[in-house]
């Protein structure tokens, strides 16, 4: 059997992929720096948000909460009897959620604060994954003020009277 050599053809595709990253990294520079400048949100992670806010602009216009359910951070009740708890929410946008979790571990990580508000909620009792998605709820949150503020922004600067 023959031996075949994939190195040009790996090669190939690791020069489309770094094209394509920095073909990312200048839309999300051009549309939205303040989202980047924010700790842990990588050029990837902003582009999948704002992808979703953009697919989804009728999500923009309701509240923060709207689109921190299409991105499924939103709690969902799972209480018994004797507790009262929330659970992950397991719908809405996969790409826009898995990007939140990406900035809530990358926080978690390098941020002292976030540390410390993590190991604040553990001793009150909730487990390391509620306070995960508490986190990405914030984090939402925080992503939507800067979507929501940029989107104004480019919406009054193309009505300018000449």
């Amino acid at each position: 059997m023959p031996s075949v050599s994939y190195a040009s053809g790996n090669a190939t595709l690791h020069d489309e992929i770094a094209e394509f990253d920095l073909m990312i990294k200048a839309i999300v520079e051009e549309l939205a720096p303040e989202l980047v400048a924010r700790n842990s949100i990588g050029h990837n992670g902003a582009a999948l948000l704002l992808l979703t806010a953009g697919i989804n602009p009728d999500r923009l216009k309701k509240s923060e909460a709207s689109f921190a359910a299409l991105c499924g951070v939103t709690p969902v009740p799972a209480s018994s009897r004797k507790t009262i708890r929330h659970r992950l929410n397991r719908g809405g946008d996969r790409a826009a959620n898995g990007a939140l979790h990406l900035i809530a571990i990358g926080r978690l990580r390098a941020d002292e604060k976030t540390r410390a508000y993590v190991a604040g909620r553990v001793a009150e009792g909730h487990s390391k994954l509620e306070v995960i998605r508490i986190l990405k709820r914030y984090i939402a949150r925080e992503v939507y003020g800067v979507i929501i503020c940029r989107h104004r922004e480019i919406n009054a600067s193309r009505f300018v009277a000449y």
